[in-house]
């Protein structure tokens, strides 16, 4: 039974949600109906093509699941804290999870001067929460603004999002190591023997193209599954703390922090910004295909959710958590 928490649910984000994953599973039955009629067409040897790739794609959802907070702090070259260490952030991670009703994960900080935080981890008891030295000390966040990124990503580990997020992208990875393993199939001469392994050979750009479209729609379907997320955060995190407000004025400068930031440093942290606050770019005006590929939703359109919320909490008299 999944661990209840204080965080606020969302009906509306729920069902988009809901129905971007029945999309993708959709995807993978035709997907996998597809591999079966090639696999009894071609024979035993594009089967082991298909085996292989099912083997690798799983480890790597298992290693990602398991071992994500790990990956994560490796890559951004965080160190986990300590109460004494940093008691002012343990001290606001222990209000928001007190709050929350939920376990508190490790804190670290990554010596980065990009004003960012994440927190990942496949559930409350093996998560870890990450802020970087740049979010700390020079982004200008006061202790209410600080507090409303903490909370949003608090509220990742909450809903469990490390755990959507890899079962949501297992299909894309076999499609893209399918469309890998058959190039180099073909490439080394799958089809110079007989039998059989001619049939295979014929039908292997047939599985590569199959491969590449399933891994396009299930990326494009996983970004839209990761903005949903990210909006379901922002809300949760909001009603949370009981302030908007703070969440929109951190964001903004979160997300104006970036322009000071060199380019080559915001490209070296771009390999975690499916897990940031904000993702490591640059500001750039106007809409733009960009947002379709983008692991967040504009910061346009993050702000106009926030302020409908601080309206709604303005005109209601109800407790504004929506505690269930």
């Amino acid at each position: 039974m999944a661990t209840q928490t204080r965080y606020a649910p969302d009906r509306g984000l729920s069902v988009r949600m809901t129905a971007t994953m029945f999309l993708l599973g959709l995807v993978f039955v035709v997907f996998v109906g597809l591999i079966i009629g090639l696999m009894t067409a071609a024979g035993q040897s594009l089967g082991a093509i298909i085996v292989v790739a099912l083997i690798f794609g799983g480890g790597s959802a298992f290693v990602s699941l398991f071992y994500s907070d790990k990956i994560a702090l490796a890559a951004a070259g965080a160190r986990e804290v300590s109460p004494q260490q940093a008691p002012e952030l343990h001290g606001i991670v222990d209000r928001l999870c007190a709050l929350a009703d939920m376990d508190k994960p490790r804190v670290a900080i990554a010596p980065a001067r990009m004003p960012n935080a994440f927190a990942t981890g496949r559930n409350s008891k093996n998560s870890v929460l990450c802020v970087t030295e740049g979010l700390l000390y020079h982004s200008g966040l006061t202790q209410e603004e600080l507090e409303g990124v903490l909370a949003h990503e608090l509220s990742h580990v909450a809903h469990k999002d490390v755990q959507v997020m890899t079962y949501a992208s297992l299909l894309a990875i076999v499609a893209g190591l399918l469309v890998r393993f058959a190039f180099y199939s073909e490439l080394f001469g799958g089809g110079r023997r007989g039998g059989n392994n001619n049939q295979a050979a014929l039908l292997i750009p047939l599985i590569m193209l199959v491969s590449a479209i399933v891994y396009a729609v299930s990326f494009l379907l996983i970004r839209m599954l990761s903005r949903y997320r990210e909006l379901a955060a922002d809300r949760s995190g909001a009603l949370l703390t009981q302030n908007p407000s703070a969440l929109i004025s951190a964001l903004t400068k979160v997300s104006q922090g970036m322009n000071r930031i060199p380019t080559q440093d915001l490209r070296a942290a771009e390999p975690l910004n499916a897990f940031y606050f904000a993702p490591a770019m640059k500001l750039t005006g106007g809409a733009s295909l960009s947002a379709v590929f983008s692991t967040h939703p504009t910061m346009e359109k993050r702000i106009e959710q926030l302020t409908k919320i601080q309206r709604e909490l303005g005109q209601a008299g109800a407790d504004p958590r929506g505690i269930r």
